[in-house]
């Protein structure tokens, strides 16, 4: 389960506001009021535009030489380390963005890992830089985490999401990636990819049905598995069940694209456990902040240790998703709801992660969803209207998704050219 507290506090504090697109589509007397528009731009890094201090910055990130070093403390001591950064170029976002979500892919190896960083620009100026993950794919040298406690008058970081104060909606944003290693040691940290997604969801409860985008009649062999049947395991990476949707979300997609973790990997795992690549996956994906499994970020990060390419976006409608989809690319997505506000799904929640698979022949979600008592009741199909509305409206995650392949699996043309989302 993700709880969706990065979301609800727009409605306690009013900081997200509609686009100027959405609050100006006055509707003429007696004509209804057109959708709300959703702005949402997915922009990648490209490192060699950037300023370097000891990184090799080509198709990838690399250490090459440390820029200094500095000590840093958390459960594990306090360490010393080599550092190495990178600085991106002043990005416009092309509209006012109450949002940013940073993801990335990066290999990590022992004696190694990343901090990255955001700062945006309003019309008062430029924010202070907001830590949006300290990561690492181990375990043995820091605590992998978010970093509670960095809000301001410009903004806060809710988990893995800067959220802009109202009235200081960002116009532009620089992301800042510091590598650390041992010093004196030749480790090499290495990142693949780095992009942000920037948004302005408008403040609505209802959302449009959408037409259809290519897919209907289209279901991918996306492998079965349920979180809870793991109720209870390993309650040091919170305990399986429900808290654990978004890794087994994840690893259901990674054994799609078969890139699960080894026998040898999972060898520490229960022999019991009728799928230790799922408790792998969690032990993997841990916030020690967030206490639990559910970072976005750190979910598509934990893929890109097996070479796929994974990031966090939004998503305008299903019928966007249908290009994913139809292009052979299951998608994850997070949604909140009541029991009744989704037939056939038989729970509530107040966030959870499942993977969409494909469409009906009338349009409607079949959805591998973890929430599940087992492996075989996994498939679930979902009326598109209900579902399309859980997803996509400002009191849930707005349309949050995963977007995990591997590199040479290109996507789809973007559907909006001006803002593409992927």
């Amino acid at each position: 389960m993700r709880v969706l507290a990065v979301f609800l506090f727009a409605v306690l504090s009013s900081t997200l506001i509609p686009s100027p697109v959405a609050a100006d589509a006055v509707a003429a007397r007696g004509k209804p009021r057109p959708a709300p528009v959703v702005d949402v731009v997915y922009k990648r890094e490209s490192f060699p535009t950037g300023t370097a201090e000891g990184v090799y910055a080509g198709d990838r990130l690399t250490f090459g030489s440390p820029a200094g070093t500095t000590t840093y403390t958390d459960a594990l001591g306090t360490k010393t380390w080599e550092y190495a950064r990178w600085t991106g170029r002043e990005r416009p976002v092309g509209f006012s963005a109450t949002e940013l979500v940073a993801s990335w892919t990066a290999d990590t190896p022992a004696g190694s890992w990343l901090q990255v960083e955001m700062r945006g620009r309003h019309t008062g100026g430029l924010t202070k830089w907001y830590v949006l993950g300290r990561w690492a794919y181990g375990e043995g040298d820091i605590r992998r985490t978010s970093l509670p406690g960095q809000g301001d008058a410009d903004g806060t970081v809710y988990v893995d999401t800067f959220a802009a104060k109202s009235g200081k909606a960002i116009s532009a944003y620089q992301l800042r990636l510091t590598l650390y290693r041992t010093p004196g040691s030749s480790v090499r940290p290495v990142v693949r990819t780095l992009g942000a997604m920037s948004s302005a969801v408008p403040d609505r409860t209802e959302v449009p049905v959408s037409p259809g985008g290519g897919a209907w009649g289209v279901e991918l062999p996306v492998p079965r598995r349920s979180q809870s049947i793991h109720q209870g395991h390993y309650p040091e990476w919170d305990g399986g069940g429900e808290a654990w949707c978004s890794p087994t979300s994840t690893t259901m997609v990674l054994g799609y694209w078969g890139k699960w973790p080894s026998a040898a990997d999972t060898s520490w795992v229960d022999p019991s456990d009728p799928n230790p690549e799922v408790d792998y996956a969690a032990r993997y994906t841990y916030d020690h902040a967030y206490q639990g499994a559910g970072n976005w970020p750190f979910n598509t990060a934990y893929a890109g240790r097996y070479g796929l390419d994974g990031f966090v976006t939004r998503l305008r409608s299903l019928t966007e998703m249908e290009r994913l989809i139809a292009a052979g690319i299951p998608v994850i997505t997070s949604q909140s709801f009541e029991e009744a506000e989704l037939p056939g799904a038989g729970y509530g929640t107040n966030g959870h992660l499942m993977v969409i698979i494909g469409f009906t022949a009338t349009g409607d979600v079949i959805a591998n969803d973890p929430a599940s008592p087992s492996n075989d009741a996994v498939r679930r199909v979902y009326p598109r209207a209900n579902f399309e509305k859980v997803w996509l409206r400002s009191t849930g995650s707005g349309g949050i998704v995963y977007v995990i392949h591997p590199p040479n699996r290109p996507l789809p043309a973007v559907p909006v050219p001006g803002q593409p989302n992927w």
